[in-house]
């Protein structure tokens, strides 16, 4: 029998880690990722291994999101030195994402280190460093998608397109078990049929057992064309007010969709005089990666550049100006009026936005557009839920810009993009929901068993399942 035992992103939505113990392939994790939200040195200390990682014997990672490869320098540190599975383009997006979350670690370290060191404690070592990370891209070995790769003798590794964000993967796994073929799909975080410049999910259609994404499991978003209308319009009402408008956003996906959108806003004539700045040295580094795999994304979108007589994201948007320094960033506090700044993080929980904030949060005029999920316990949860005064850099911060929410630019699937995509498997005796808030996850089960006679099973953390 195989065994599944579901570590992280059980009736949660961060922190992705499933472990497949067969005989046919060993001990090996879907995903390593970390928890997401607070200090990052207590946040990576938490997480611990419920494992030995010196036995386990390879990773199969569906995508470059951190909530999904950010304990893997961790994992390396602890004596993992087995192959990592993943597609070229996530390994190209893996070498900025875990370098970038290791400054932020060892900026908090110092951090905490120091105030220790203050009353009379000893200091914390470090989970990892940047050996580790290094190290943790040696072992990758990146597979192209719809390319079948025998990784031992009786298991069978295949990637198809998750369209979720560049290089993300819905993961089959064939395995031969006391000669009984037995095949696991896991869709890692699957994308929105109308996705701008990614691909739409990879239909699958058999399985034995198959372990889907829930996040959105109890909405839906609007469509792409009624998202960018909004955008047009709250930006509009901004601009007339003579305010600036900023945009919390995660540096891979997010960033670049917000960049394409825009750039359709310019192209029609519906966008005003803004002075546009990309303002995170992370998403300027992950937006020349995805120039890089064009030819691999939606040719529709893609085709916009070219009639553009475009070549690349940023050159799609003349406007656009990208921050790289801290004086560049600094220097946006100095416009009153007229700004739209796109920076990280996406969920409020670190990086320049929090800055930004600090200096035009407590302004009326201006507008925070969040546009991608919120886990609880951060920033950007608590301004989506309606505070009304927040705590930043030791000091409290009225809320007093205008607080939107765009559902549509999600990169996730919507509830009936889970219910399509999860629907079309034959046959399937094991339906599970991982990567979602409790609440969600029990609306998409029942709306699945009563609508469509689909039976989910909800695993809690630990909680084992052989099939």
């Amino acid at each position: 029998m195989a065994t599944l035992t579901f570590l992280g992103a059980a009736r949660e939505v961060t922190g992705s880690c499933h472990m497949l113990e067969s005989e046919a392939i060993g001990r090996v994790l879907l995903d390593c990722g970390m928890h997401q939200g607070g200090d990052a040195t207590e946040r990576i200390k938490k997480d611990n291994f419920q494992f030995d990682p010196d036995q386990v014997d390879a990773v199969i990672l569906s995508h470059a999101h951190l909530d999904h490869s950010g304990l893997l320098p961790k994992l390396v540190h602890q004596g993992f030195t087995g192959p990592i599975y993943c597609t070229p383009a996530t390994r190209d997006l893996l070498r900025i994402l875990l370098n970038d979350s290791l400054g932020l670690y060892e900026r908090d370290l110092d951090r905490d280190n120091l105030k220790r060191r203050r009353r009379g404690e000893e200091p914390l070592e470090a989970e990892y460093n940047g050996q580790d990370v290094e190290r943790t891209l040696e072992l990758c070995e990146p597979q192209r998608y719809r390319t079948p790769v025998k990784i031992t003798d009786h298991a069978t590794l295949t990637f198809q397109d998750a369209g979720h964000i560049l290089g993300s993967a819905i993961v089959e796994l064939e395995i031969i078990e006391d000669s009984q073929p037995k095949k696991l799909v896991f869709s890692g975080d699957l994308g929105k049929r109308d996705s701008l410049l990614m691909n739409d999910p990879a239909e699958v259609r058999k399985a034995d057992v198959v372990l889907m994404e829930s996040t959105y499991g109890d909405r839906d978003h609007r469509n792409e064309d009624e998202t960018l209308e909004q955008l047009s319009e709250i930006l509009s009402t901004t601009w007339q007010r003579g305010g600036n408008v900023f945009i919390p956003s995660f540096a891979v996906g997010r960033a670049q969709e917000l960049i394409f959108n825009l750039g359709q806003l310019h192209h029609r004539g519906q966008l005003d005089d803004w002075q546009i700045f990309l303002d995170s040295p992370m998403a300027i580094e992950v937006t020349r990666v995805y120039d890089n795999w064009l030819h691999i994304m939606d040719h529709d979108d893609v085709r916009q550049l070219s009639d553009a007589h475009r070549s690349s994201l940023e050159g799609f948007l003349p406007s656009l100006k990208c921050c790289v320094t801290p004086e560049e960033s600094m220097a946006i506090n100095n416009i009153d009026s007229g700004a739209l700044v796109i920076a990280g993080s996406g969920m409020c929980t670190g990086g320049r936005i929090r800055h930004h904030f600090k200096h035009r949060i407590w302004h009326s005029n201006n507008t925070i557009i969040f546009v991608g999920f919120q886990a609880r316990g951060t920033l950007g949860r608590l301004l989506v839920d309606g505070l009304d005064k927040v705590r930043m850099f030791g000091d409290e911060f009225a809320v007093k810009a205008q607080i939107e929410t765009l559902g549509g630019f999600s990169a996730h699937a919507g509830q009936q993009g889970l219910i399509d995509w999860i629907s079309r498997f034959e046959q399937t005796e094991h339906k599970i929901l991982v990567h979602g808030e409790e609440e969600a996850m029990q609306t998409l089960s029942d709306i699945l068993k009563k609508n469509h006679g689909v039976e989910c099973k909800i695993p809690f953390p630990g909680e084992r399942f052989q099939f």
